[in-house]
């Protein structure tokens, strides 16, 4: 899979994204992961790529050219046309299924937003989804980007260890997860549960199933109905 982040960041970008398990991924070719800076299809000598707005109002608005000119050498470089993201808190809030989706397609292009916006007019022209990382504003799309590049990233043959290290995460099968332990056996006088010292896999599984159902059913009701666990 290859995930292309244009931004005017890309140092912060390259900076989470060559850590970790993501890291090593990209080192081992596992996933194609690259940032670009936008204002390297500027075409003043200033670098320029934001104006103010029609109608007037503070701030700076990105403009359509830059963004355009970076996304078409992406497409033409790679010989594909990708799946255009645009970070925006207006839209539709990520989640595992979103990041579940995005993983089995190829090639994926995240644009990170900044200053007031982007231009309306390239997002028409170019973007097929908003994603937002909640109801909430930040500075910019990289923060955004760079957790659903590290999302969806995990997803990927070969990234993690295993399958089982994902499926029996929160949010996967539509349940938060089941607590977790390790050595010792006790820590300040609070002790491992004991079904789960038994050896017993079957006891052990129907443990975790019940305690999913719990922690999901105290702290996140509603998802019990998608899930069809609750009734």
């Amino acid at each position: 899979m290859r995930i292309d982040i244009a931004t005017l960041f890309p140092e912060m970008c390259e900076t989470v994204l060559s850590e970790s398990i993501v890291g090593r991924a990209r080192r081992a070719k596992l996933i194609d992961i690259r940032c670009h800076q936008i204002r390297d299809y500027a075409f003043d000598k200033h670098r320029r790529v934001d104006d103010s707005p029609y109608g007037g109002g503070k701030g700076m608005v990105m403009m359509c050219e830059p963004i355009y000119l970076c996304y078409r050498d992406i497409c033409e470089k790679s010989g594909s046309r990708p799946h255009v993201i645009y970070m925006s808190p207006k839209g539709k809030v990520f989640d595992q299924e979103t990041a579940k989706r995005l993983s089995d397609m190829e090639h994926i292009f995240i644009l990170c937003g900044h200053y007031e916006g982007v231009d309306e007019r390239v997002l028409e022209e170019i973007v097929d989804e908003e994603i937002s990382a909640g109801d909430y504003v930040l500075t910019g799309g990289e923060i955004p980007a760079l957790m659903v590049a590290d999302s969806v990233a995990r997803l990927c043959p070969g990234v993690l260890a295993a399958d089982e290290c994902f499926e029996d995460e929160s949010h996967y099968n539509g349940l938060l997860e089941y607590p977790q332990y390790t050595r010792p056996d006790e820590w300040h006088g609070r002790k491992v549960p004991e079904v789960l010292l038994s050896g017993n896999h079957k006891l052990i599984e129907e443990y975790r199933r019940n305690m999913s159902l719990e922690i999901t059913r105290q702290r996140r009701p509603d998802m019990l109905g998608a899930t069809g666990a609750g009734s």
